[in-house]
C-alpha cells in the first residue's frame, strides 16, 4: 500500500498525526483502494490529492526512466505548477512518499540552502503501472462550450491534460452511444458536426445546452470509461501509445535480454518483464467533487459507477475529494453491502441486495480510508468507524446537524412571540 506524508505545504501544517495502541506515533496517510478526503473549502483536500497524483506520477516516470531517481527543487516546482501549487512551499515543508517501487522525498536544504528531489527504488520484482488521472472540478467548462479543441492553447495544467482525454474519449467513441449512469441519458458524439449529443429520453439536445449536471458527470464518466478500456488494450496497441524515447528505451532494455537459446514460454516471460515498466495496466482515477451540480440520487449513481470502474482490476485505486454527506452515507452502504454479498445465498436476497447497492460496487471496509481535514489548525485526521462502517460523527453530517438545532432555535423564537 502506498503512503504519504505532508507537513507545512500549502494549507496543511501539523497534517496528519495519529498515536497507535503501541505508542508510537504515525503520520503517514494511507492511499487505499479508496480514499476520501473531506473537510471546508481551504482546508488542503485538492492539495493532499494533488501531491498523490504527482508522486504517483513520479514514481511511475522513474520506473519507466522518464525522469532521474533525483530531481532539483526548480524541476520539482514546475511539477507543482502543472496542478498550481508552486507557492505552497515553506522553508519547513515535509513532503515524503512510500509507493510499490520507490519512496520519494523533499530532501533537507543543502550547504546553499536548495533543496532537492531524491528517490530511492526498492526490490520489487513485478511492476504493475497505473495510468493516472487527475480529474478537477472544472471539467464542467469542457461541457458547457462546443469546441474545446479551438481553445486548447487557453488551458493550462491538469485541465489541459483532462483535455486531452476528454476528447480522445469523443473521438473513441464517435458515432457510439454510451449510457450515462444518470436519468436513463446517453451521451454520443457527431464526430461530423463535431458535437456532443445528449439524449434524455426521447429527446436529443447538444450537451452544451444540457443542464449543469451533466456538465460535471459527461466529462467524468466519459473519459473514466474509456480510460478503462485505454488500458484493457493489447500490447500491440498500448505499444503504440508510448513516446519516442519510451519506445527507444524500451528497445534498448529488449535487447539486453539475451533471448537465444531460450523456449518461447521464456522469451515471452521476460519480454513482458520489460513491457511492464512501459505499459499501464491499471486506473488510478483521482476525482474533485464528484456530487458537483448533481441531486443526491445521482450522486449516488455516479459513485456507484465510479466504484465499479474501480472494483474492475484489484490494482485499481480511486481518491475522491468531496463537501457531500450523501456520498459519505453511500459510502457507508457500499461497505455493508459488501458484507452481506457473501452471506445472501438466495436470488431473490442477491437481487434485493443489487437493487439497493450493485455488488460490483461494493467496497471492503479494509480497502477503504475516510480523512477529515481543518481549515483553522491545518491538521487531518481519520475518520473513525464501527465494524468497518464510517462514522456519522464527521464534519459533513456535523453542518446537517447544526442546521436542524439552528431551526429549532428559529421554532423557540416564534413561540415567544
Amino acid at each position: 500500500m502506498s503512503k504519504i506524508r505532508i507537513k507545512n505545504f500549502g494549507p496543511i501544517k501539523e497534517g496528519f498525526v495519529e498515536t497507535l495502541s503501541d505508542g508510537t506515533i504515525n503520520e503517514w496517510i494511507d492511499i487505499k483502494k479508496v480514499t476520501v478526503l473531506i473537510g471546508n473549502q481551504g482546508s488542503g483536500k485538492s492539495t493532499v490529492a494533488k501531491l498523490i497524483s504527482t508522486f504517483m506520477w513520479l514514481e511511475k516516470a522513474m520506473i519507466r526512466g522518464d525522469v532521474n531517481a533525483n530531481i532539483s527543487a526548480s524541476d520539482f516546482v514546475e511539477m507543482l505548477a502543472y496542478h498550481r501549487m508552486e507557492d505552497y512551499f515553506h522553508t519547513d515543508s515535509v513532503l515524503e512518499y512510500k509507493g510499490l517501487y520507490y519512496t520519494i522525498s523533499l530532501q533537507a536544504p543543502s550547504v546553499q540552502g536548495n533543496r532537492s528531489i531524491a528517490g530511492k527504488k526498492h526490490s520489487r520484482a513485478t511492476i504493475n503501472l497505473p495510468k493516472i488521472m487527475y480529474v478537477p472540478a472544472e471539467r464542467n467548462f469542457l461541457s458547457a462550450i462546443k469546441d474545446t479543441n479551438k481553445i486548447s492553447n487557453l488551458l493550462a495544467g491538469s485541465l489541459s491534460t483532462f483535455a486531452v482525454e476528454y476528447r480522445r474519449a469523443q473521438l473513441n467513441s464517435a458515432g457510439k452511444s454510451l449510457p450515462l449512469p444518470i436519468n436513463s441519458a446517453k451521451i454520443r458524439y457527431d464526430e461530423d458536426k463535431d458535437e456532443t449529443i445528449l439524449t434524455v429520453g426521447d429527446k436529443p439536445l447538444k450537451l452544451s445546452s444540457a443542464a449543469s449536471g451533466f456538465h460535471s458527470v459527461v466529462p467524468l464518466y466519459w473519459v473514466s470509461k474509456n480510460i478503462l478500456n485505454f488500458i484493457h488494450q493489447d500490447e500491440k496497441k498500448l505499444l503504440q501509445t508510448l513516446s519516442t524515447d519510451q519506445i527507444i528505451r524500451r528497445e534498448r532494455d529488449l535487447k539486453l535480454l539475451h533471448l537465444h537459446g531460450i523456449s518461447e514460454s521464456e522469451s515471452k516471460v521476460k519480454i513482458s518483464k520489460v513491457n511492464s515498466r512501459f505499459f499501464c495496466r491499471h486506473f488510478v482515477n483521482i476525482v474533485e467533487e464528484p456530487e458537483q451540480n448533481l441531486f443526491p440520487s445521482s450522486q449516488k449513481h455516479v459513485l456507484e459507477s465510479l466504484m465499479e470502474f474501480n472494483n474492475s482490476d484489484k490494482e485499481n485505486k480511486l481518491v475522491i475529494t468531496t463537501h457531500s454527506p450523501y456520498l459519505i452515507t453511500y459510502i457507508s452502504l457500499a461497505v455493508k453491502a459488501d458484507d452481506l454479498k457473501e452471506k445472501v445465498k438466495s436470488k431473490e436476497l442477491k437481487d434485493k441486495l443489487n437493487e439497493i447497492v450493485p455488488i460490483v460496487s461494493t467496497i471492503n471496509p479494509e480497502e477503504l480510508v475516510i480523512y477529515e481535514l481543518n481549515e483553522s489548525n491545518g491538521t487531518i485526521r481519520k475518520l473513525g468507524e464501527f465494524e468497518g462502517i464510517p462514522s456519522d460523527k464527521n464534519y459533513l453530517n456535523r453542518s446537517l446537524r447544526e442546521g436542524n438545532e439552528l431551526f429549532d432555535l428559529l421554532l423557540e423564537i416564534e413561540e415567544e412571540l
